[in-house]
């Protein structure tokens, strides 16, 4: 039975060394195929840069996690070289996006965040690369309209949270989202995935991001998603064996693997 996945979205290098090479050492066992490492900011591109170098199934995004503290233009520039002078190496733009959680703890400048979130999105039609999106509640109609400005159709809106109607915008524009293990516990998360057709759907951990019901105080694994495949079959009522296919097919054909 086929049961290969790919985890299209993970922070691989905030975890231990250690870490790494345990999670490294059980991909086949667990029919990991690859994993797909976003960054932070610079230094984490040059992280995932180098695992990339590593390890062929470690395919690499270049980006600026939104849910921090503004880079200096310097830092902007500096981060921008780099994914230009690594576009070959370099999977898609991402992590980016709007700073939601942030916004709901201090005091921000919104317009200066959909400013570089622009920037990005420029980036990576230049590049010709996908857009891995941090776009969460109201502030995913912002970025939609922006996508839409700048007639970017390969986006890849990772852990979604948002209304129908937000949902339907996105399907209509052929934009792809991928669930986390919380679809196992998680209410909201599957009634996302009941409106978002299998055949835009992926798969993802988030890792070293913890969760919650099953896997309380359990490191997160890309082996959890098979929890998730589980669930998204049971939720559409499709053949589990299909879902891996179509989840599998998904990701190498959006990331050209």
């Amino acid at each position: 039975m086929h049961t290969k996945l790919i985890d299209s979205h993970i922070h691989f290098d905030l975890y231990t060394p250690e870490e790494q090479k345990q999670i490294i050492k059980s991909m086949d066992k667990f029919q990991i195929d690859c994993l797909i490492t976003v960054s932070e900011n610079l230094e984490s591109a040059k992280s995932n840069l180098a695992l990339s170098n590593t390890y062929n199934f470690i395919h690499p995004a270049f980006g600026f996690h939104p849910e921090q503290t503004l880079p200096s233009e310097k830092e902007i520039a500096q981060l921008t070289e780099f994914i230009l002078a690594n576009e070959h190496e370099m999977i898609a733009i991402g992590e980016v996006g709007l700073p939601y959680y942030l916004r709901q703890e201090t005091n921000l400048e919104q317009e200066k965040y959909i400013d570089l979130l622009e920037h990005f999105i420029m980036l990576a039609k230049r590049t010709r690369k996908p857009i891995i999106l941090h776009a969460v509640y109201e502030d995913a109609p912002i970025v939609c309209s922006l996508l839409e400005k700048h007639s970017i159709v390969k986006a890849h809106f990772h852990w979604f949270k948002g209304e129908d109607k937000m949902i339907e915008r996105m399907l209509s524009n052929g934009y792809f989202i991928s669930v986390t293990p919380d679809i196992v516990y998680k209410p909201k998360i599957q009634h996302i995935v009941m409106q978002y057709p299998l055949e835009q759907l992926m798969v993802e951990t988030d890792g070293p991001w913890p969760f919650s019901g099953p896997f309380e105080n359990r490191q997160t694994h890309p082996k959890m998603m098979h929890e998730s495949v589980k669930m998204i079959a049971s939720l559409k009522q499709i053949d589990k064996t299909a879902v891996y296919q179509q989840l599998y097919k998904n990701t190498r054909d959006f990331y050209v693997l």
